[in-house]
């Protein structure tokens, strides 16, 4: 039996309610170190969705939008900053899909990506912080938000692809 155009929507809705949960649950089981300039956010592997299927990137956002708003010290602005980097990351590498069909390649371009827009977190905490964006200090904090970006998502990249071998996050 085919499923309704109403069933199909309410199982992505379900679904992407679940990611975003998901999000916040691993983001604050490591909640030491998942905020400021050094951030190792298990979470961050949720990304890779996004090379299998971007429909689900709504559920990343909306996990990232809702940790920072429930959670943040950097208030509405790391709702702002954090919520946009993450949507205008997913958004490029959903983008990508038209002309990169590797799925392999995508979650590389994935890493790149979101490890090049932590520029992003980096110029918000600066704003937070009163420190000059262009200085020493901003060059240091994105230095740290890159390199610990890329080691998470460069380390989840081959979990994330043995996960949907078994999932298969692309029938969502």
């Amino acid at each position: 039996m085919e499923k309704s155009y109403t069933q199909s929507k309410t199982r992505l809705l379900v679904i992407n309610g679940l990611i975003a949960a998901l999000y916040i649950i691993l983001t604050v089981a490591v909640a030491p170190v998942s905020q400021g300039p050094v951030q190792f956010r298990v979470s961050e592997s949720l990304n890779h969705l996004v090379v299998f299927n971007k429909k689900l990137l709504w559920g990343v956002v909306a996990g990232v939008v809702l940790f920072n708003l429930l959670f943040s010290e950097g208030g509405i602005l790391d709702v702002i900053f954090g919520g946009g980097q993450t949507l205008i990351a997913l958004l490029i590498t959903a983008y990508s899909a038209k002309w990169i069909k590797d799925e392999k390649k995508r979650m590389v371009v994935n890493i790149i990506v979101f490890t090049l827009s932590m520029v992003l977190i980096a110029i918000m905490i600066c704003l937070i912080s009163n420190e000059a964006i262009g200085s020493p200090v901003f060059w240091t904090i994105y230095g740290s938000l890159m390199l610990s970006e890329a080691i998470v998502m460069t380390i989840s990249a081959p979990i994330m692809f043995l996960i949907n071998k078994i999932i298969h996050f692309e029938r969502y």
